[in-house]
């Protein structure tokens, strides 16, 4: 008699969206999560220098529906947050969530997570990963470094996240920057157990040549 298959787990994601430069990739990792069926909430949370670099880079403005326009449609699943709102949910370790992204990672919100200052939503939220042993991943985007930079970046690591610099791959010969963003994505996901559809993998026989 077959055993029957139990249903995956679902999964409770926050997205944190801060101020650097790299709006697609934010763009495209919240149109994943909405898609994927393994995701029942997705908390999205964008700060106030996020929302001006929505409207530089892509052309969005508006905070309320910001996330439907970069999904093109309504979700249910979506639940938004605004940053200055440190009694919403994901700012208690009651609340169960399953990891956070926070992509693009400025600097300053590196800085304020890696020393525990919890300012805002996003600096709490992450800073209850940290405490409660959840994933929390940091996708840092400036260059160069400095060493404030780097010593907050091994704080942090230190404490428990994931550095994971928004570097986009070549090596699978991306055919745009969305695609590229795309794949980005795609391999945050697949570090957090949620490998996505689609998602390019490097091969044995696929060796660069001498």
């Amino acid at each position: 008699m077959a055993v029957p298959e139990h249903p995956p787990a679902a999964h409770n994601i926050t997205l944190a969206v801060t101020g650097a430069s790299g709006s697609l990739y934010a763009a495209e990792m919240l149109r994943a999560l909405a898609s994927d069926d393994r995701v029942s909430r997705i908390h999205f949370v964008a700060s106030e220098s996020a929302l001006r670099v929505f409207a530089e880079e892509l052309g969005l403005s508006g905070r309320n529906d910001l996330a439907e326009k970069l999904l093109g449609s309504p979700c249910t699943k979506l639940r938004r947050h605004a940053d200055s709102d440190i009694g919403a949910s994901i700012a208690s370790g009651s609340y169960p969530i399953s990891a956070m992204i926070v992509l693009p990672c400025s600097m300053g919100t590196l800085a304020a997570i890696a020393n525990g200052l919890a300012s805002n939503l996003i600096h709490r939220a992450a800073d209850v990963c940290l405490k409660e042993r959840r994933p929390l991943v940091l996708c840092v985007r400036e260059t160069p470094f400095n060493r404030i930079h780097l010593r907050n970046m091994q704080l942090a690591a230190e404490a428990g996240a994931t550095i994971f610099p928004a570097i986009p791959t070549l090596y699978n010969h991306p055919q745009s920057t969305t695609e590229m963003a795309q794949q980005f994505v795609h391999r945050v996901l697949a570090h957090i157990g949620l490998p996505q559809p689609g998602a390019y993998q490097w091969g044995a026989d696929e060796r660069l040549e001498d």
